[in-house]
């Protein structure tokens, strides 16, 4: 348990290194210099990430690269077993991306600073109408060119089987007329959430190839969700 404490200590001084990156990039946002801001915040994020995952001792295998679009943002909808699947996707995945995160967030000094910079959506589960604001603010996001991953089972796996994918969680990928990338996440719940301490695990993390959402029936956009997670749970190792 120690270690787990040393380490997640270290994950946050490595932070405090960012802070004239932070700085910098807030200070382009403010001048509307977008372009600039976003080569600080892609490889710095990428890079504190990688660091997570390795002080976690885990070893990422990555699979399907190529099914990455690079000419237009996408939503990454994926399963969700661990705390640690957001830094595996934000670190092994080459493609600059955002999420969408509970509103409490935001009291955390230095990652929401972060968060904020990579454009990432800020839900309230307890007010309806800002999680509605919330959602088109998503929406406007990935339209300007920001992928966003989703987990739309709603809670993490832990392990366990992963719970029906929420039909809601993939309106976004439809109202933004952007293509849904499946991933598959397996075994980053064993760095962290199988005994309640970090652990060295291999993850191993597959892309399978981006499905359209435009110019769907109501028939296929009502089985989309469930055509997506037989897809990711396809590449589950039993």
């Amino acid at each position: 348990m120690l270690l787990t404490l040393i380490a997640f200590l270290r994950m946050y001084w490595y932070l405090l290194f960012t802070i004239p990156s932070i700085r910098k990039a807030n200070k382009l946002d403010r001048q509307g210099k977008i372009a600039e801001r976003d080569e600080i915040v892609s490889p710095t994020v990428q890079g504190w990430a990688r660091h997570v995952v390795h002080l976690a001792r885990g070893t990422v295998e990555m699979t399907g690269e190529e099914n990455v679009p690079r000419d237009t943002a996408v939503v990454f909808i994926a399963n969700h077993q661990s705390y640690l699947d957001i830094p595996v996707l934000l670190g092994f995945i080459d493609k600059p991306k955002a999420f969408i995160s509970k509103i409490e967030v935001l009291k955390a000094p230095l990652i929401s600073d972060w968060m904020r910079l990579m454009q990432c959506t800020f839900l309230s589960r307890s007010d309806m109408r800002q999680s509605i604001r919330a959602m088109h603010e998503a929406v406007e996001t990935v339209k300007k060119g920001y992928s966003l991953v989703i987990f739309p089972e709603g809670t993490r796996s832990k392990g366990g089987p992963i719970a029906e994918f929420k039909a809601g969680s993939f309106k976004l990928a439809i109202k933004a007329g952007v293509p849904i990338v499946p991933v598959t996440i397996d075994g980053t719940w064993h760095l962290l959430e199988e005994k309640g301490r970090l652990q060295k695990s291999t993850v191993r993390v597959t892309i399978h190839p981006a499905m359209p959402t435009a110019a769907l029936s109501r028939e296929e956009l009502a089985g989309l969700p469930a055509r997506v997670q037989e897809v990711v749970e396809s590449a589950m190792r039993g």
